[in-house]
């Protein structure tokens, strides 16, 4: 019987390049879909243009896929790139792909979006969410907090974690810092959305994407420092301090070239929308990887913008 072919958004950055790895073990054909052809390609994926001003051509490029896997969105909004832009692309792509007759969308969303939320990252995948339900092809969504592993440098928030508490005397969090986390890691979603991209019948599916750990953001720090050897206070602000924390790490992403974290980051951590109370999918405990990975975590920055 012909192998299943699977498009692959991002197939050259994080999610997406283990979603490929773990779709050709199993025998699938990929194409990865990309604007990022400069990057490397170690697997000698094929690859096509997203082309959003062309949806012509990106549905032709999707013809004889079976399934896609979208993992393209943007961390924050930038002069250069915005979440409504990824919103707009988003949708682009769905249409795509339906005109193309794939049979399935596995879409890679976030924990606890809302259509009514004030932050354009939760809201907006909220708003792909509803396309989907809309579009009338099969679907399956994966709903992820943060995602961990799987070599040095590629896991962005750990890292500069681990590298503020190396370089740090203290570590000053939002409030008390009692706000959840529940990490999955980067092959478990990928065997994940690759299970799903195997399905056979027309079910649409909501899937919290999480793994066995849930920490807080406190807890989080504390876990990397004992890792680390680095283990430092942990200082609870008062939420009117929030701008001047803030501010720091502004600083910080500055001097790196980089943005560190922003506010509506903080927002989505401190309204506890990385949280997560289902059961866990992903088997990799983040203690266990924490503990093994110490050593080589915080060694040199990680920047987002020089990923992108």
């Amino acid at each position: 019987m012909k192998a299943k072919a699977l498009a692959i958004t991002g197939v050259l950055g994080y999610s997406g390049r283990y979603m490929a790895g773990e779709a050709r073990e199993q025998g699938y054909r990929v194409l990865g879909l990309t604007n990022s052809r400069y990057r490397s390609n170690p697997g000698n994926i094929r690859l096509a243009p997203l082309s959003w001003d062309d949806p012509a051509r990106l549905a032709a490029s999707l013809q004889g896929c079976d399934v896609l896997l979208n993992t393209y969105w943007v961390r924050f909004n930038h002069r250069k790139f915005s979440h409504e832009q990824a919103v707009a692309h988003t949708k682009i792509l769905f249409h795509a792909a339906r005109e193309a007759d794939v049979k399935r969308i596995v879409h890679v969303s976030i924990t606890n979006p809302d259509p009514q939320s004030g932050l354009s990252y939760f809201r907006g995948k909220a708003q792909l969410e509803e396309e989907l339900a809309s579009l009338g092809v099969p679907f399956s969504i994966l709903r992820p907090a943060v995602l961990f592993g799987e070599q040095e440098g590629e896991d962005i928030l750990l890292n500069n974690m681990a590298w503020v508490l190396r370089h740090f005397p203290l570590v000053l969090v939002f409030g008390k810092g009692d706000y959840e986390v529940r990490p999955i890691h980067v092959r478990d979603l990928a065997q994940l959305a690759v299970r799903e991209a195997g399905r056979n019948d027309t079910e649409n599916l909501v899937i919290d994407a999480v793994g066995p750990d849930s920490l807080t953001f406190r807890g989080l720090f504390e876990e990397l420092g004992h890792a680390i050897g680095a283990s430092r206070p942990v200082i609870g602000t008062p939420y009117w301090a929030v701008p001047l924390v803030h501010a720091a790490t502004t600083l910080l992403g500055f001097l790196h070239g980089d943005v560190m974290l922003t506010r509506d980051e903080i927002r989505g951590l401190t309204e506890n929308r990385l949280a997560s109370s289902a059961p866990a999918l992903g088997t990799t405990s983040l203690r266990a990887w924490i503990r093994e990975h110490g050593a080589s975590l915080g060694l040199a920055y990680s920047s987002e913008l020089a990923r992108r």
